[in-house]
């Protein structure tokens, strides 16, 4: 049992996904850190309120944090702009100018299930 348990972790799948783990959580808190101290004040600058957290109604002594779901909503917006514009465009005009754009090459699986499609679909239109 420790002998497959040494192979399941030797294997190059744990390992980079290990990787993954580690070098995704490093980048949220960059994200995080670029979000809070640059663009956020930037949104706050421009709408005058940078912090909506504070705004609520009640209805029948049930009180609604409305503003809080606006904080994270404005979050949520200005992470996808930062990861679209920092990290997306970049990577797509660098796989441009160095040849690199990714190829849709298909798996041995998806080509043998669509060679089997297309053998099934020429039987079948044959007549019997």
């Amino acid at each position: 049992m420790l002998r497959e348990f040494r192979q399941f972790m030797l294997r190059g799948r744990v390992i980079d996904l290990a990787v993954a783990v580690v070098l995704g959580a490093a980048f949220g808190a960059l994200v995080g850190s670029l979000v809070t101290n640059l663009l956020s004040p930037i949104v706050a600058a421009i709408i005058g309120k940078p912090d909506f957290s504070s705004l609520y109604f009640t209805i029948n002594h049930s009180v609604f944090y409305y503003g809080k779901f606006i904080d994270q909503l404005i979050s949520f917006t200005l992470i996808g702009l930062a990861v679209f514009f920092f990290v997306v465009k970049p990577a797509t005009a660098l796989a441009r100018i160095t040849g690199e754009e990714e190829e849709t090459e298909r798996s041995e699986e998806l080509a043998l299930l669509t060679e089997i499609r297309d053998l099934l679909s020429q039987r079948s239109d044959q007549p019997r």
